[in-house]
């Protein structure tokens, strides 16, 4: 399938590794122009910048002046962008309780989660609305309404950033079109890593991370974590022609974590 995205341009937050690093190759590997943000690079981000012209950009975008530094990059190499994928995201698990939870804590997950995207949207739209077909692609969560309280300020970010997408479908819909995509557990670090999800739970539980991700991807019907690239698979294809009418909408690539209508 012709995807037409040779020419286009993207910006790619969380870029360097895990969902955004897939997403930024299977991009470059459509002849998209991905500027790709990062607060760090990586190994195989500085391989697509030599082979497939991806040009990545260092920034923290949880600082108010990063995300509108990482759009002013993008629009000064390219002159246009396209399409923006809202991928920039992390997840401490809170598991001493609500009252544990401090404002620092909540500034954190908030600014990382949600205003980290905000200040991108609020960035890029002014330049997505000139071009025919933009598209805005943010990764949400299945906690933006599977709410959990081991990762209560996560799934209160979560919800608020797939609101904001549903409501800037409503006020772009004839100009740029708005979904977002909710994983559940996704094979990368922010699961799997040493200090990850299922390290953190198993450390407070005196169990292991295999024991913690074995219970986790049991709770899916496929029995298994989500791989990055069927995230990213899913992105191109909301970003093509080919879903020229999807707007306001979310993308559930859960393996059957939810077992409920929503």
């Amino acid at each position: 399938m012709d995807l037409h995205l040779a020419g286009k341009v993207a910006v790619v937050t969380g870029a360097s590794k895990g969902i955004g690093l897939a997403i930024t190759r299977s991009l470059a590997a459509e002849g998209v122009r991905v500027v790709a943000g990062a607060r760090t690079g990586s190994a195989e981000l500085d391989v697509l910048a030599d082979q497939k012209g991806v040009h990545p950009v260092q920034v923290d975008l949880t600082t108010p002046d990063g995300p509108a530094t990482l759009i002013t990059e993008a629009v000064n190499r390219f002159d246009a962008i396209d399409i923006l994928v809202n991928n920039v995201g992390a997840v401490r698990p809170r598991l001493q309780g609500f009252l544990a939870v401090t404002d620092e804590d909540w500034n954190w997950a908030m600014t990382i989660n949600f205003f980290a995207a905000v200040r991108t949207m609020r960035a890029a739209l002014p330049h997505l609305v000139t071009r025919s077909g933009a598209s805005i692609i943010t990764i949400s969560s299945v906690n933006a309404f599977l709410p959990d309280p081991s990762v209560i300020d996560y799934s209160a970010a979560k919800g608020a950033l797939t609101n904001l997408c549903k409501s800037l479908s409503k006020e772009y819909g004839g100009t740029v079109r708005v979904n977002t995509i909710s994983p559940g557990p996704v094979q990368t670090d922010l699961w799997l890593g040493d200090d990850g999800v299922a390290a953190t739970v198993a450390r407070a539980n005196d169990t292991t991370a295999e024991t913690v991700a074995r219970q986790a991807a049991a709770d899916t019907s496929t029995g298994r974590f989500t791989y990055p690239q069927e995230i990213a698979n899913l992105v191109l294809y909301l970003a093509s022609n080919h879903a020229d009418n999807i707007t306001g909408s979310d993308f559930l690539i859960d393996g059957g974590l939810i077992k409920t209508l929503q």
